[in-house]
């Protein structure tokens, strides 16, 4: 079937089952339901990849599996394998057809990408969705929150507008559901979420008709509920849930998923990182679930030591991103509140984004290195460590020009490498440092700086990224997760193998070259893949 016809059939059904549900109990994740047999699979690493088991979908009720297990007392791993083989359906691995030409190849992604889920399979752990949706591809065969907004920019470049309104329904569905959009839809995400895009996802949609807006204005202000809920609970302690109290009353936030005990897809991961520190266990895999909801897992950013995860400590920091992004949130509410003609909401989500950016300029911004740092609070003081998530306050409008100013310096001289921007200034071996840089972070940087009045460097930051995309493409046939943006090649580092497909590095991609079209590298680069000039290091 053609690609626009087959997104014409997903949208169209899509619109046939959009109706908001009612409200329901969170479904067990699959750690709960199969306990003993869970524990065996993930500690005996059955699978290669741990979220393999997590996506199993049972054969039969939950009782008869079990039933089975405790008679047959299977041993090793061979054995668990076959016992799991003869009462679970696993999910298939994905590949990705290769294509000639870099946007050729990406506009061809979609349709393969592309999925519906109005049902699932009963005990498995997906959860369904009323309308089409773009997955990331690789292991990740869900829809995943942040992703989606980065990928939603390359279907708005390739026309897919249709498809990018579905997604938003599909988010606003979650929140009607479960208060919150999950960190992806499997039962065993629920506990947590990620960085809110929804609220800048509504505006890339563009304008609908009355019902939509409304509903997805309520959705907003229940997400915002939903990260501000701990606000009501803050003691002694002046942290509670997501809500932190700052030393002088203002109130930010930060990442913590609501569980402590190792996470589904990668419990056996979990469990060991627990054992290498005398800390509680289910402080330590707070602390993971929380570094898994900021999208950033793992970062030095969360290590009191580089080198050891089990010094992970994610919920100790007021982030900057986080921090910004719901700055741009409320703003979004506030002026869809003034259209909307609600002035009582208007004012309110107004004032509570004049205090968030206010009190980002206090206590997020280090004076004494000159540049945007996450809060430490154990600390009380401003994390030394370095990131790409600096340039989240110049992608919301954040800052003001003279932090944007420093900020855009610092980016320059301290973060970019020769193939984009790297994302900490730390080699530690977590996926999220350097040598790696991200697409998200890439187009954070460059839309934030064109704001801010450097689209010089926006453009040096774009080209760099493109051409590593495209070396890497030409040379493998695939489009991955993230790079190694000082050699140009595949991203290594963290707990599985790098992932092709892949939906948040398409769309960023298919976006600046919309942007800048010269940047296209079929016009722009030789057939061996050699980095144009401008992707060169200074």
């Amino acid at each position: 079937m053609p690609p626009a016809r087959l997104h014409r059939s997903l949208i169209a059904l899509a619109l046939l089952l959009s109706a908001p549900a009612a409200a329901q109990e969170l479904p067990a994740t699959p750690s709960e339901r199969y306990g003993p047999l869970f524990r065996a699979v993930k500690e005996g690493r059955v699978f290669d990849d741990g979220k393999t088991f997590a996506d199993a979908v049972p054969r039969a009720d939950d009782a008869a599996i079990l039933g089975a297990y405790a008679a047959e007392r299977p041993v090793g791993k061979p054995a668990l394998r076959a016992f799991v083989a003869r009462w679970f359906t696993l999910p298939p691995s994905t590949t990705v057809n290769e294509r000639p030409g870099l946007r050729e190849h990406i506009r061809a992604l979609w349709p393969q990408l592309a999925r519906v889920t109005l049902d699932v399979p009963p005990g498995g752990s997906a959860l369904a969705l009323p309308g089409p949706y773009v997955v990331p591809g690789g292991r990740f065969r869900e829809i995943y929150y942040w992703d989606s907004y980065f990928t939603m920019l390359g279907l708005k470049a390739d026309g897919q507008n249709g498809l990018v309104r579905a997604m938003v329904d599909d988010f606003a569905s979650l929140i009607e559901r479960y208060g919150h959009i999950p960190n992806g839809t499997r039962s065993y995400y629920l506990s947590r979420s990620q960085p809110p895009f929804f609220a800048l996802m509504t505006d890339l949609a563009g304008p609908q008709d009355a019902a939509t807006e409304a509903r997805w204005l309520r959705a907003m202000r229940a997400e915002h509920d939903f990260w501000m809920a701990g606000a009501n609970c803050l003691g002694a302690d002046d942290a509670c849930k997501r809500v932190v109290r700052m030393p002088d009353g203002a109130l930010l936030n930060r990442y913590r998923d609501d569980r402590d005990t190792p996470r589904d897809e990668s419990w056996a991961e979990d469990v060991a990182t627990a054992r290498e520190t005398n800390r509680p266990q289910a402080e330590v895999w707070r602390h993971l679930r929380s570094g898994a909801e900021s999208g950033w897992d793992f970062s030095s950013r969360w290590l009191d030591d580089p080198r050891r995860l089990a010094t992970i400590r994610t919920s100790d920091f007021v982030p900057v991103d986080l921090n910004s992004l719901l700055h741009a949130g409320e703003l979004v509410i506030a002026r869809r509140c003034k259209a909307a003609g609600d002035g009582h909401c208007a004012n309110r989500f107004q004032r509570a984004a004049d205090a968030r950016r206010a009190a980002i300029g206090r206590w997020l911004w280090d004076t004494g290195r000159g540049r945007f740092a996450d809060w430490d609070r154990a600390n009380a003081a401003p994390s030394p460590r370095l990131s790409a998530a600096i340039a989240f306050p110049l992608f919301t409008g954040t800052a003001t020009p003279q932090h944007a100013a420093a900020t855009a310096r610092t980016l320059e001289h301290e973060l970019l490498a020769s193939g984009g921007l790297r994302t900490t200034d730390v080699t530690s071996g977590q996926q999220w440092d350097a040598p790696n840089g991200w697409a998200p972070l890439q187009w954070a940087a460059i839309a934030g700086l064109e704001r801010y009045g450097r689209p010089d460097l926006a453009r040096t930051i774009a080209a760099r990224w493109v051409a590593t995309a495209n070396r890497t493409y030409r040379q493998t046939g695939k489009l991955l997760e993230k790079y190694d943006v000082e050699r140009a090649t595949a991203g290594g580092g963290g707990e599985y193998p790098t992932q092709d497909g892949f939906g948040w590095t398409n769309g960023v991609l298919a976006a600046m070259i919309e942007r800048w079209p010269q940047l296209d590298p079929d016009r722009d680069t030789g057939a061996d893949g050699r980095l144009p000039n401008t992707a060169r290091t200074r």
